[in-house]
Formats: structure tokens, C-alpha cells, sequence
């Protein structure tokens, strides 16, 4: 089963063997280390075996597992990889056994967060230990120091979870000293206070990041591979910065127990560095890659990079420019496990770019599910959906519907086997994303669209645009199967409106309507990307934005990186936010709303329009229309209840999965 390693003359770095300590790795494309939500019982599972055999099949030459805890009080979150004992090493086994066949080497992390903690097994709050007691900003921990015989464990604990990698049949492992986790927090002068051998002086502060590397290599040897993972900047206040991370980086190749190094950015301390840890689409591709190009001149060892490399071509500019020997390409990989043979194989056209939007990955881990993607929910449900599935009888199947859910749902049943009409009442397909797109830092959105397209086109759908399809000409055309994908419709306020304000709807807004000068109210119920990224494009026009938003904080539902990144541009571009109000009523300069909590009123003033984003309404007309059409009707998407992206995208697949 074994792939050869392929030699692409497009992509001559990429494409090409590296050599890490002793074992050699078939191209240049890494699935770093990330969390996924499918172990079980702290145990690799069988989704998760299922999860890496898909992206070794698709040709990634390296994956590096998400972290495994060392030590007891290294359980960060409940849905984690634990290496204390001995019962981890068949899972390793398992995974190593699954990914092997195809040429792909596979690593382990071993890791310890120190003072960021998530959560606990029963609720309660578990004692976090650090470096000393510098507090957490992000997950408010106050740690508790760390006492010297906790240390020695910790780092023999690193040992022993590399040695259990090992025995599983794992090619190496990499100590986790990236983020701010454990290892930053004692190399980091602002967070560790302590006056023994492991803090005060530059040596001192590195010590125990030296020992647990020299720990883990004396266990394993020198045939298994020995890395480090470290943020080359953490892009926080009081974080590491990059003069001290290359010293650091330095002195530890210089001792010559390390492989390889694999850069990243951000710190989990802050909100702030947070955001760099799953970089969204606002931040510019490839931009950790300097930060690695001034690692890579001071180290012998090879340097892989992370940070929002997602295309090949971006990839093979980082390799040629010497700014790193390997690209981590890993939400890619989780978009399409199959990027990598595409690439090699000259077939860039057909490859699911990534649009960094971190709502089903990161924001899967976040909310302590399995990790999946908008654009392929397949990827985390291998285990049913990446089973062959052809049509039995094949069938006609009209789509209604030219968004996300219905696009989807077309090109499945078309690759199944089906034959396939797409109708769409508008000139272009691609539902609201095409409205999405349009907002500041959101362009990349648009790529969801542009790869759904491309999908349903090579899978043979016909997409019929301009054509608004009733109950009529259901019946006349007599599909076997009939999928209704209509989407949504804007709510209209159900508000008191006195005099004659301007009342706009979100959707015009970003539609290019001409907005009157003067301060702008937005009515955000939804407290998603639509009013702040609204708010924003209000303010690019040069106009004054007061964002008044149903929630706690405006993108309230949005994944944490990409709301904070959305919240520091609003705050930067002097968007007012008004929190926990709902709005009430409306007239000629005024608009009138009520704190959600305390019942008490709260009016804004000097207003020259009011634009609503409140939840839609589900365009579902002509599913009632077709109670008596004569065969299966299936409504997804909106078209049963607004949600988002994601669940519509999921619906469709599910839908033309059972046809």
C-alpha cells in the first residue's frame, strides 16, 4: 500500500525527501500537532485512527499527533491524550500502524500546559502549577509554584511519554514549548520568579526546558527523533519575543540532542496572543515565516513552520525562500487530506482551500467536540462518511437551491452516481456566502463558495441559474427525489417605528446601499461576524458606528479567535459597543432599547439610521407547496431553521448521503 514518493516538478521543494535525525520524511508537508476531541478515556479511538489514515492517504509526508499530558496535572482539558502509563502505548501503535503503509512517519507530543488550564474532570478548579505564581490572564488561573520535586517527575514524565511513544511504533516525539506552555513559562523572565536552580539568571531559566530534552533523548535514543515545538514570537504583552526565543533555540541545537524545530506563533496567556495560536483569515498567509527564516539561520537542524500556510504555492515560496525546511499545512489537511497528492500530481485546481474561518476545527475543540471542517464534514466522521457509497438505482434528483446546502448536497448525490439539476432563482449560486465575502478581513470567505462550485461542476451537476422554481414545475419535470435548499429571508423588526427613520437591513448594507452621514445604530441579535463586520465597513465608509448587540459581547457566537481578532478591529476602527440590549422602538434620531438584564431603558440619540441584523426567517414556501409532488422531499439548510455555514453544508451531505 506503500505510495512512492512523488517528485513534482511544480512544487521541486515540496515534493522532495528531508532527513530528520534518522528517518527520512517522503515531502516537505507536515500535519502539526493539533487537538482534535476524539480521543475517549484520555485513549486514541478508532475515529481518531480513521482521522490520520485519511490524511496519510492523501499524501502528507509528516503528521505529528496532538499533544499527550506527561503528568497528572497536565490534564488541560478533559478530551486529551494522557501518556502516564503504559495502556497509551497500543493506541500509538494503532495510529502508527494505520499511516506507515501509505510512507507517511508520524510523531507524538509530549506536553505539559503549566498554569493554562481549561478545565477540570468534575467542574471544580484544578490546582494549575507553573513556574511560580504569575497569574493567567486568559483563563484567570492563579498557579501554584511549582516545588522541585514536582519538577523532577514532570521531566521524567517527558521521558517516559516519549518512551511510550516509542514503543508504540511512533517515528519521534516533540516537546511541546510553544504557546506559553510549561517550558515557556520557566524560560520567561516576567513569569518566573524563583530563586533556585530554576530561575533568575538566562541559564537558569532554560534549565528545565535543557533537561527534559536531554531526558527524553537519553531514554529514546538515538535512532528516535527528538523535536521542539516553540513559539518563535508570542505576540502578547510580557510574552517571548523573538531575540530571546533564537538564544534559547540556539543554545538547544548547539547541545545537539534536538532533530528538528517546528516554529509557530502566539501565547494561550492572553486573548490577544490567543488568536495566533489558530490564526483566522485576517491574518496575511505565511506570516510566521519570517519569524522562523531568523530560527532557521542560527540552527543546524531542520526547521519546520506553522501560520497560515494553506495553498501549496505558499508553501513552496516559504521552502525556496529559506525561510523553513518543512510547512505544518494542518487546517489544509483537515479542508482536504487529499491536498497534498493533488498538489504533487499537478491537479491544484481541484484542491478545498482552507478559508481559516476556525468554526469547525478550533471551534469544534473549543466547545469539546470532535473537530470537523464547513467545507468538508467528512473530515472527523471518516468512520461513515469516507466509506464508499455508490447508488444502488441511479435516480433524478432535483436540487432547489444554489447556496452552500444545496450545492453540497448536489455534488454528492452526483458523485454517488445520481443524476443531478441544481436550480437557482439568482444569476450567480452561492447563497450568502457571496455576501460574507464582501466584509473587511472576510474576503477569504468566499472561497467556500468558489470550492463548492468547482465540486459540483466536476461532479457533473447541472446548474441551472435565473430560474425560480415552483410547485408546477416540480410536478412537471417528475425527479425521483426532490432536496429544498431556499435558504432565508431578513426578519423585519417587530419594533414600535415612529416618524420617518431609515431602517436599513444588514444585507443592503453589504449590498452597497448609500448610507445617510451621521452616527449609525446596528441592531445585532445575532452576535455573529454580520454586525461587527458591518460596523466595520460603516466606519470604512466614514461614518460613526454604534454596534448594540443581544449578548454578552458582540460575536458572541463566533469561535474565540476569530471574535477577538473582529473585536480588536472594531475597537481600533472606534466602533462604539453597546452590550445586553434589545432594541424597542425607533423614530427620526433616536433609537430605544432595553438592558436585557436589568429591564432598565437605554436610548441612543443623534441617530441618521438604524441597519438590523436579527435572526431570519427559513425561505420554506415551496416545501409546503409539494406535500402532493409525488416523491421524497427533503428541506435542509435554512430553509429548515438559519444556522450557519457548517450546518447547511452538513445537511446537504447528509441528505444526498441516503438518497
Amino acid at each position: 500500500m506503500s505510495a512512492p514518493a512523488i517528485q513534482s516538478t511544480q512544487f521541486s521543494l515540496l515534493s522532495s525527501p528531508i532527513d530528520i535525525g534518522r528517518v527520512t520524511v517522503k515531502n516537505r508537508i507536515v500535519s502539526s500537532g493539533h487537538d482534535t476531541g476524539m480521543s475517549v478515556d484520555s485513549a486514541v479511538s478508532d475515529q481518531l485512527v480513521a482521522y490520520h489514515r485519511a490524511r496519510a492517504a492523501g499524501g502528507v509526508g509528516l503528521i505529528v499527533l496532538q499533544v499527550s499530558g506527561i503528568h497528572e496535572t497536565a490534564r488541560y482539558t478533559t478530551h486529551m491524550l494522557m501518556a502516564t502509563d503504559d495502556s497509551a502505548i497500543d493506541g500509538y501503535r494503532r495510529i502508527a500502524e494505520a499511516v506507515h503503509p501509505y510512507g507517511t512517519k508520524v510523531f507524538g507530543q509530549v506536553f505539559h500546559p503549566g498554569r493554562e488550564m481549561m478545565e477540570s474532570l468534575d467542574g471544580s478548579r484544578p490546582v494549575a502549577y507553573s513556574a511560580s505564581n504569575a497569574i493567567n490572564d486568559r483563563f484567570h488561573q492563579v498557579p501554584a509554584a511549582m516545588p522541585k520535586d514536582m519538577i523532577d517527575e514532570v521531566i521524567t514524565g517527558y521521558a517516559d511519554g516519549a518512551e511510550r511513544m516509542r514503543k508504540g511504533g511512533l517515528d519521534g516525539t516533540e516537546i511541546v514549548a510553544s504557546h506559553g506552555y510549561l517550558p515557556a513559562q520557566f524560560l520567561n523572565a516576567r513569569f518566573n520568579q524563583r530563586t533556585d536552580e530554576y530561575g533568575g539568571s538566562y541559564e537558569n531559566r532554560l534549565r528545565f526546558l535543557r533537561d527534559t530534552v536531554r531526558a527524553v533523548r537519553d531514554r529514546v535514543g538515538p535512532d528516535f527523533v527528538v523535536g521542539l515545538r516553540i513559539s518563535g514570537e508570542e505576540m502578547s504583552e510580557d510574552g517571548l519575543v523573538i531575540d530571546e526565543v533564537v538564544q534559547a533555540c540556539r543554545d538547544l541545537d548547539a547541545d545537539g540532542l534536538l532533530d528538528y524545530i517546528s516554529v509557530t506563533a502566539g501565547t494561550s496567556a492572553t486573548l490577544g496572543g490567543a488568536v495566533h495560536i489558530v490564526p483566522p483569515m485576517s491574518q496575511q498567509v505565511g506570516y510566521t515565516a519570517p519569524i522562523s527564516a531568523q530560527i532557521k539561520k542560527i540552527v543546524d537542524v531542520p526547521v519546520m513552520v506553522a501560520g497560515r500556510v494553506n495553498q501549496p504555492q505558499d508553501a513552496e515560496t516559504v521552502l525556496a525562500n529559506g525561510q523553513a525546511d518543512l510547512c505544518a499545512m494542518t487546517r489544509a489537511l483537515i479542508c482536504d487530506p487529499e491536498m497534498p497528492n493533488k498538489a504533487l500530481d499537478g491537479e491544484l485546481d481541484s484542491i478545498r482551500a482552507c478559508i481559516g474561518c476556525n468554526q469547525a476545527c478550533i471551534g469544534h475543540h473549543h466547545a469539546g467536540y470532535p473537530i470537523s471542517c464547513i467545507q468538508r464534514p467528512e473530515s472527523g466522521r471518516e468512520l461513515v462518511y469516507d466509506l464508499p457509497n455508490p447508488v444502488v438505482r441511479r435516480k433524478s434528483v432535483m436540487v432547489i437551491g444554489g447556496g452552500p446546502a444545496g450545492l453540497k448536497a448536489a455534488t454528492v448525490a452526483a458523485q454517488r452516481g445520481h443524476e443531478v439539476t441544481l436550480y437557482e432563482a439568482e444569476r450567480r449560486v452561492g447563497g450568502q456566502v457571496l455576501l460574507a465575502e464582501q466584509l473587511p478581513g472576510r474576503a477569504e470567505f468566499g472561497g467556500a463558495a468558489t470550492n463548492i462550485i468547482a465540486e459540483a461542476q466536476r461532479a457533473g451537476v447541472n446548474i441551472v441559474t435565473r430560474h425560480r422554481v415552483d410547485g408546477d414545475f416540480v410536478r412537471a419535470s417528475a425527479p425521483d427525489a426532490v432536496i429544498v435548499a431556499t435558504g432565508s429571508v431578513p426578519r423585519q423588526p417587530e419594533i414600535e417605528i415612529m416618524d420617518e427613520p431609515t431602517i436599513l437591513e444588514a444585507r443592503d448594507v453589504v449590498g452597497g446601499v448609500e448610507l445617510p452621514h451621521g452616527r449609525i445604530v446596528i441592531a445585532d441579535w445575532r452576535c455573529d461576524w454580520i454586525g461587527l463586520g458591518v460596523a466595520q465597513m460603516i466606519v470604512q465608509k466614514g461614518r460613526k458606528a454604534v454596534l448594540c448587540v443581544d449578548g454578552y459581547m458582540a460575536g458572541e457566537m463566533l469561535q474565540q479567535y476569530v471574535r477577538d481578532d473582529m473585536l480588536a478591529a472594531a475597537h481600533a476602527a472606534g466602533v462604539e459597543i453597546v452590550t445586553n440590549v434589545r432594541v424597542m422602538g425607533v423614530d427620526e434620531d433616536t433609537v430605544y432599547l432595553q438592558h436585557r438584564l436589568s429591564g432598565q431603558p437605554v436610548m441612543v440619540e443623534d441617530v441618521a439610521a438604524t441597519v438590523f441584523s436579527l435572526g431570519p426567517l427559513p425561505e420554506n414556501s415551496l416545501v409546503r407547496e409539494l406535500d402532493d409532488v409525488g416523491c421524497d422531499v427533503i428541506a435542509i439548510g435554512d430553509a429548515v431553521a438559519p444556522r450557519t455555514v457548517e450546518e447547511a453544508i452538513l445537511e446537504g451531505l447528509k441528505a444526498a448521503w441516503n438518497i
